[in-house]
């Protein structure tokens, strides 16, 4: 199975998943979308020992040494000059959502998992079980896995590494770190478009129709002529409405697992990198806007920390932000609102990008 070495005590509690990052063609745009090559794996296997099943990453505090800088355009904080934006008419599409069909599902063990939407980029499961859960899905010898809720409370999860073969397995906990399947099934999947799985939510940015954050963004974009415009509204009210919550990153430090709720972070206020990352997520993707989640390291040292990668028909350049169309460019909303405090965030010059959600 993958591992992820070497990381120490998170202050975000940021997942230990791995996935892979690529530029790729978008539907629905006015231009054509350029597409780069992508690196996969081989040879999956079926039943493994989880050595830590989500273990607590660095994040915005802490460091791992050896991380070399990141790809990926982009600064990242706000400043007086509101800059131009350009794109084409921006015109709000419907919600695109992850639910989960249970008349679809794979049954097995009190357990269900729903690959019926394969093609929209993502994967479901949900259970009823007093074991401690783990969703595996896995692709050409790559792996990621995630909690899954017994009290029967659906998830989604993206599919993140492209066309192919995906093993979508319900683990569950026998002793100490290891897991055996109780069901699985698998499932060919061919992407209705590689942006699928950053236009809709899933478990680590959750909303719907009824979601404050989606109410929000919608405010936020109110007038918006193109892209630039509205990933410029939103970025800004984050950044100067969100602060960053130390009394949670200080007590996050140890957690694992952390799973960050937009909404939530939208009521109080605050939050942490996760959270940072989670809400403009949630907001952009509602207004039809590819964005990824993306953790990594950041500098001067090497600071585990989590940020987002967006995709806009469109710009929006100014004193301190640069966003070009047709690409995949950095946006971190915490270095933004922080005002760049190296103990939490880095200083923004060097990233180096390691799991994509």
């Amino acid at each position: 199975m993958d591992t992820t070495p070497g990381l120490r005590p998170s202050r975000c509690a940021l997942p230990n998943l791995n996935t892979k990052d690529w530029s790729v063609k978008r539907p629905g745009a006015c231009k054509p979308r350029q597409t780069t090559a992508l690196r996969r794996a081989s040879a999956t296997a079926l039943a493994f020992l989880l050595a830590v099943a989500l273990a607590p990453l660095t994040g915005c505090g802490d460091s791992d040494s050896g991380a070399t800088p990141g790809g990926g355009g982009g600064t990242v904080s706000t400043g007086d000059n509101e800059g131009t934006t350009s794109g084409s008419a921006f015109e709000r599409p419907a919600l695109a959502t992850s639910p989960f069909d249970a008349d679809a599902a794979v049954v097995g063990h009190d357990s269900m998992i729903d690959v019926s939407h394969a093609s929209l980029g993502y994967v479901a499961a949900s259970a009823q079980n007093q074991s401690r859960l783990k969703l595996l899905v896995a692709k050409d010898g790559v792996k990621r896995n995630y909690d899954l809720p017994g009290d029967g409370t659906p998830i989604s999860v993206p599919l993140t590494m492209g066309d192919g073969t995906y093993d979508v397995q319900v683990m569950q906990n026998t002793e100490g770190d290891r897991y055996v399947p109780i069901n699985g099934t698998t499932v060919d999947a061919v992407l209705a478009s590689e942006f699928e799985p950053f236009l809709r939510p899933n478990v680590f940015c959750d909303y719907d129709a009824d979601s404050a954050c989606v109410a929000k963004a919608s405010e936020l974009a109110v007038g918006a002529q193109n892209e630039g415009d509205v990933l410029r509204s939103i970025y800004t009210w984050i950044a100067e409405n969100i602060s960053y919550d130390t009394e949670k990153a200080e007590r996050l430090a140890d957690a694992t697992g952390y799973v960050p709720n937009p909404d939530a972070t939208l009521a109080e206020g605050k939050g942490i990198c996760f959270d940072y990352v989670s809400l403009g997520a949630a907001m952009l993707r509602s207004l039809g806007i590819p964005t990824k989640i993306v953790t990594g390291y950041v500098s001067p040292d090497n600071i585990y920390h989590a940020w987002n990668l967006v995709y806009l028909d469109g710009s929006w350049r100014s004193v301190k932000v640069s966003v070009d169309p047709d690409t995949w460019t950095r946006i971190d909303l915490t270095f933004a609102a922080a005002g760049g405090s190296g103990k939490y965030v880095g200083d923004a010059k060097e990233y180096t990008d390691r799991y994509t959600y």
